[in-house]
């Protein structure tokens, strides 16, 4: 058995803002394993300045994988604890390579084109006519759950846009989700927060930034909108660390990305202490290729959640590889008749 991995840019087909800058392009990695006549992918990505696992020696440690990977996936899991994206490369390679086919990690339903993923539509930061025309677009293209990033404006300008959309599609209509990846303060979360659960919002994720557990403790407990931890779990490698993190806070929802949280076992643990708190979740990709995706994907409709999840990302790129992922009517579907194309394989 042998391993080699490969770096791949990939270029947004328009800048998309977020509260760290607009992004342009984004990194990512591809563990490739060979045995005898068999292959298996798995991506490795990362968001700078989010990762905890952007650090200088990253492809350092991409290769000291490659060069072990005989250690088997068990063990290579607990050497790469520090680096949860590249353990999460290393379980779809591992699933890859036992799978009849290199992208059928989790056989459903869902890959027999059968059945569907409920997802969200995303909005990303901008001014107030780009943050217009992507909403209208969302809407158009039959989503029924929008989920808006707000931060980069004025509070009172992202206010009245989803007023706007509240005013013409009600609650009944439309789930309106936002996520201020950390923008409020301890000192005027609250205000926000109550002005926001005017307009029968979904939720909010992370409101402040994480790292402050007892102010987003206290947030928690007195909330008028549910709030959704996100950032908040990067980090958290431990089981009792993670309970301890989810008796303190006592959010009402989790958010889990698979590439920043330690893959399908981090992602898993997690799942399971939200449930034994009465705690729901959902699955978001953190802006993987169609490789990731594909990986989150499968594995996200295996856990059968009856919540819209955040999968929507695999038309972001302009070189993104030729998946049988599509969104149709604001889910997303895998069309098994459509072929793969990866230069990797």
């Amino acid at each position: 058995m042998k391993a080699t991995y490969h770096k791949h840019i990939l270029d947004f087909k328009s800048p998309s803002g977020t509260s760290r800058g607009v992004l342009k392009q984004k990194e990512t990695w591809f563990i490739h394993i060979v045995s005898d006549e068999k292959h298996g992918i798995g991506e490795c990505g990362i968001l700078r300045s989010l990762s905890i696992d952007d650090v200088s020696d990253y492809e350092e440690k991409l290769r000291w994988t490659c060069e072990n990977i005989t250690l088997g996936e068990e063990a290579l899991l607990q050497a790469l604890l520090a680096f949860p994206s590249i353990q999460f490369g290393v379980e779809q390679a591992f699933r890859s390579l036992r799978s009849t086919s290199p992208y059928l990690l989790h056989p459903s339903a869902f890959t027999q084109g059968k059945e569907a993923i409920d997802i969200n539509g995303l909005i990303w930061m901008g001014d107030e006519v780009f943050m217009k025309s992507q909403i209208k677009e969302k809407l158009a293209a039959g989503f029924t759950c929008i989920k808006m990033k707000i931060g980069a404006i004025d509070f009172e300008t992202e206010f009245k846009l989803l007023q706007s959309i509240r005013k013409e599609y009600s609650v009944n209509d439309i789930e309106l989700r936002v996520d201020a990846n950390g923008a409020f303060t301890p000192t005027n979360a609250l205000e926000k927060l109550k002005r926001l659960s005017e307009l029968d919002l979904h939720s909010i994720e992370q409101p402040i930034k994480q790292g402050q557990r007892e102010e987003m403790a206290k947030l928690c407990e007195i909330t008028p909108l549910p709030i959704a931890l996100d950032e908040e779990l990067i980090g958290v490698f431990q089981s009792a660390e993670k309970k301890k993190l989810i008796e303190v806070i006592q959010p009402q929802f989790i958010i889990l990305k698979p590439s920043l949280v330690g893959g399908y076992a981090g992602s898993s643990e997690w799942v399971s202490l939200a449930a034994q708190h009465n705690i729901d979740w959902w699955i978001t990709s953190a802006l993987e290729s169609n490789i990731g995706l594909n990986a989150i994907a499968q594995w996200t409709y295996s856990l059968q959640s009856n919540l819209p999840q955040g999968l929507g990302t695999g038309g972001l790129y302009t070189n993104n590889f030729d998946s049988p992922l599509h969104i149709q009517n604001g889910t997303l579907r895998y069309a098994p008749e459509m072929s793969w194309n990866v230069p990797y394989l």
